[in-house]
């Protein structure tokens, strides 16, 4: 399995800890998601369906060896918040080819199947599948 090594360490950041502190950690990340930049605008980006929440998402692989990932996502969502903290820490600023090599079955490996719903974590799959497909066609 190929991860950056941010993505790497929260996965192992989440895999040692139990069921309470992982979705303390999920909801502390979710804070920690950056306030969508002035020049973008939610209505232009990406909707994500398969989240619960409204969340939105823009890429830019103008520079594929130092690809730009942002996220709209409502506070009252913090566990659509979360997952977009994630891929935004393991993955902004990585490579396309980085990128590109992060399984979609990663998800299971934060072992977060036992606090979060199926459906929500397809949503966070939902996310990784759109980020790679951005990335694929803007640097074809």
């Amino acid at each position: 399995m190929e991860m950056t090594s941010a993505l790497a360490e929260l996965v192992d950041d989440f895999q040692s800890l139990g069921d309470t502190d992982r979705t303390i950690l999920l909801l502390e990340l979710a804070d920690e998601l950056p306030e969508l930049p002035a020049h973008l605008e939610a209505a232009a980006m990406e909707p994500v369906p398969e989240c619960q929440s409204p969340i939105f998402l823009q890429v830019d692989a103008s520079d594929p060896a130092a690809v730009r990932l942002y996220f709209s996502a409502p506070r009252e969502a913090p566990t659509t918040r979360g997952f977009a903290a994630i891929l935004h820490q393991g993955l902004d600023g990585a490579s396309a080819e980085q990128i590109a090599a992060v399984p979609l079955d990663f998800v299971d490996d934060l072992r977060l199947d036992s606090v979060v719903s199926p459906l929500r974590l397809r949503g966070m799959t939902g996310m990784l599948t759109r980020i790679k497909r951005q990335v694929a066609q803007q640097t074809a």
